[in-house]
């Protein structure tokens, strides 16, 4: 699986990218996700990610992460898929800034958060959501499964 990590804030440390990478990795095998997918993981600020979500949600305020699928066939959309074409997820959108503001509020450490919020992207890139109880009872479910059997607990 390829992961193209953007830090626009020079300052996620490189040990967290790489377990996010390994995470992602293993999320990927769990979920039946092609090896040869490829997603991109946007590290951004508070006033960044309040933007997008501004613009794309039309909620003019900061939240942690945002995920913009680039599988999602509507209606009347084609799917095109080639096979010497690599499997194009979307990309995941964090703010550190939002990431250190809840770690610190459930007393755990900023590796488990963006761990969570990296998970918690990917599952939307996949098309899980929270929209319903019973969908969030689903994805969250998912999440802490994922999380655990890879070793990160809260």
């Amino acid at each position: 699986m390829y992961i193209d990590f953007h830090d626009q804030t020079n300052s996620v440390p490189s040990d967290y990218i790489d377990m996010i990478q390994r995470l992602i990795t293993y999320a990927a095998k769990k979920e039946g996700v092609s090896q040869e997918a490829e997603l991109s993981i946007n590290f951004v600020s508070n006033k960044e990610i309040q933007e997008i979500n501004r613009n794309y949600r039309q909620k003019n305020v900061p939240t942690d992460v945002i995920s913009f699928a680039m599988q999602e066939a509507g209606e009347g959309e084609i799917d095109i898929i080639d096979e010497d074409l690599p499997l194009l997820l979307g990309d995941i959108v964090i703010s550190i800034d939002k990431a250190r503001e809840q770690a610190d509020e459930y007393n755990h450490s900023l590796e488990r958060e963006l761990g969570f919020l990296s998970v918690h992207g990917f599952l939307h890139l996949l098309g899980y959501d929270h929209m319903t109880k019973q969908d969030e009872k689903n994805m969250f479910a998912k999440q802490d499964l994922i999380l655990g059997e890879f070793g990160i607990e809260r």
